[in-house]
């Protein structure tokens, strides 16, 4: 299985405070609706089938279903899982939460999905190539399929690994390792290897003192890729 065992467990443990927009899941909620209206500035979300890949505490699949996505959230890990689902019953949002690989859904259900989102998950999985060819894989013709993750580079390692978990303690320490980061040019290159289109990429800045997030299109530290399958 395409998984880290400590990956898993990082993430499950901080389960029960995904939701608190305070708490360590906070730079992701100040993200969100950014890259959720990215998203709608592709593809309208209303009636699509939507499939959202490592959707741990369903931020991001809420924000989908809010806008009329018939969503499908996906994760390996089993707290994230549990706290994402009570979050859509308190908030009377109908997700379908899955607990199993993007590999396994991919055999079972290629090109099911008009909108594919893999949003923070590359850059914690052992090989994301594989994660990228199962993505392509469940997006629909003509679907879109988006990514987010992080720049290999010092300056991403300076801000990314160094300020934001050790000096300004936005994430936790050891939320990402270095090695793992993905430079546009590797993803590119796992792009092309699929049937997907490259679209555009963006650059998404978080400001740490406000807590505020912009697209920009510095792609030096954390970047977004649009993609689209063609219809035949």
């Amino acid at each position: 299985m395409n998984a880290d065992t400590a990956e898993l467990d990082k993430f499950s443990t901080l389960a029960a405070s995904w939701w608190d927009p305070m708490g360590p899941m906070r730079p992701l909620h100040a993200i969100n609706p950014v890259r959720t209206a990215w998203i709608e500035g592709h593809v309208r979300l209303n009636g699509k089938r939507a499939l959202d890949v490592g959707c741990g505490g369903g931020i991001l699949a809420e924000s989908m279903a809010r806008r009329g996505a018939l969503v499908t959230g996906l994760d390996l890990a089993q707290a994230p899982l549990e706290v994402a689902q009570a979050h859509a019953q308190e908030a009377a949002l109908r997700i379908d939460y899955v607990q199993t690989s993007v590999e396994a859904m991919a055999q079972d259900h290629a090109g099911a999905f008009e909108v594919v989102t893999c949003m923070e998950l590359l850059e914690h999985v052992p090989d994301p190539l594989q994660v990228v060819a199962a993505c392509a894989q469940l997006t629909a013709p003509g679907g879109w399929c988006f990514f987010s993750t992080i720049h290999r580079n010092a300056k991403s390692f300076a801000l990314a690994i160094v300020a934001a978990e050790y000096v300004l303690k936005l994430v936790p320490r050891g939320t990402h390792a270095y090695a793992r980061l993905i430079r546009p040019s590797e993803l590119a290159r796992a792009i092309r290897s699929t049937s997907l289109q490259w679209i555009e990429i963006k650059g998404l800045r978080l400001n740490p003192l406000t807590h505020s997030a912009t697209l920009c299109d510095d792609v030096d530290v954390n970047y977004l890729v649009a993609c689209q399958k063609p219809l035949n």
